[in-house]
């Protein structure tokens, strides 16, 4: 039995759905078959907040596509475990782990692979605000991609985030419209609500809070559906900017507070902390507008 994962690679930020078949009766598993029982061991690690449990398991999976020199199986458990990698902030393996796609060259990865890998890449650069290097990777994805591929649509919102970095909000605007169409075309819910984010983003640049608050309320019920905490968290965070930049604080303090109710529940510290501290500011700016009294 060939299972659909080993197919499909989900990037930024989803993790790859593991197979549902049940595992082998006779032991050991072995090929294919103990690729995709290290998967779903993987997958239930994630399911339960083990992060470390889930590399170790894309580790093995890793391993046993290499033992079998199944190309697919390892390109798609190195973008895997690069990405728990990530999540555990453990950015040098995660880059280690996408080398064994990026300077594989000898297994004949896929143009699809090779632009899933260099898109994680991208991102891992950017996320350390190392754009000039995100944006040769982002390149080298998109020319993998060619005219078109399952990643076509996280690479504008990537090009976009870089855009935005770069204070163009204009050029953010454009690709994440481009993202935006593109993945409605395709059907990706994630990426569209990446991309609505990212306008969100760019407009709260521009001041418009108005189109800010549309284009993040849109984002916001997508996340919602498809139940990603990380993207509700920046959605909320997001709202709350915008609020606060319409002259909301009451509603602004209300996105924040339920952003770091998500993140407390998603176990993410550091999300928990960013909220609790715009919370905090802004009740300092609550005090610094408030007229002061005269001395009796």
């Amino acid at each position: 039995m060939r299972c659909p994962w080993l197919r499909t690679a989900a990037l930024l930020p989803a993790f790859l759905a593991a197979c549902v078949a049940p595992p082998p009766a006779s032991p050991p598993p072995s090929g294919e078959a103990a690729v995709i029982e290290a998967n779903r061991r993987a997958d239930v690690y994630l399911r339960g907040g083990d992060l470390e449990g889930a590399a170790r398991q894309y580790r093995e999976a890793v391993r046993l596509a290499r033992s079998v020199e199944d190309a697919e199986g390892i390109a798609a458990n190195a973008i895997n475990l690069s990405i728990v990698y990530q999540r555990l902030g453990r950015r040098e393996d995660a880059r280690a782990s996408l080398a064994i796609v990026l300077e594989g060259g000898r297994l004949g990865f896929s143009g699809e692979r090779m632009a899933q890998a260099a898109l994680r890449r991208s991102v891992l650069d950017m996320e350390e605000r190392r754009f000039a290097g995100a944006g040769e990777w982002l390149e080298r994805a998109a020319a993998y991609c060619g005219r078109g591929c399952s990643v076509s649509a996280a690479i504008q919102n990537v090009r976009g985030q870089l855009a935005l970095e770069a204070e163009r909000p204009d050029q953010a605007a454009a690709s994440a419209r481009a993202a935006l169409g593109a993945s409605r075309t395709s059907g990706d819910r994630a990426e569209a609500a990446n991309a609505l984010r990212l306008l969100g983003a760019a407009a709260i640049r521009t001041g418009d809070a108005g189109a800010a608050i549309g284009y993040l309320g849109e984002a916001l019920a997508i996340d919602r559906e498809l139940a990603a905490p990380r993207k509700i968290y920046l959605d909320l965070i997001a709202l709350g900017r915008a609020n606060a930049l319409r002259g909301d604080r009451a509603a602004a303090r209300s996105f924040y507070e339920r952003a770091s109710a998500v993140s407390e529940a998603d176990r993410d510290a550091e999300g928990a902390a960013q909220a609790r501290a715009l919370i905090e500011a802004l009740g300092e700016n609550l005090q610094a507008r408030q007229p002061a009294r005269a001395a009796p």
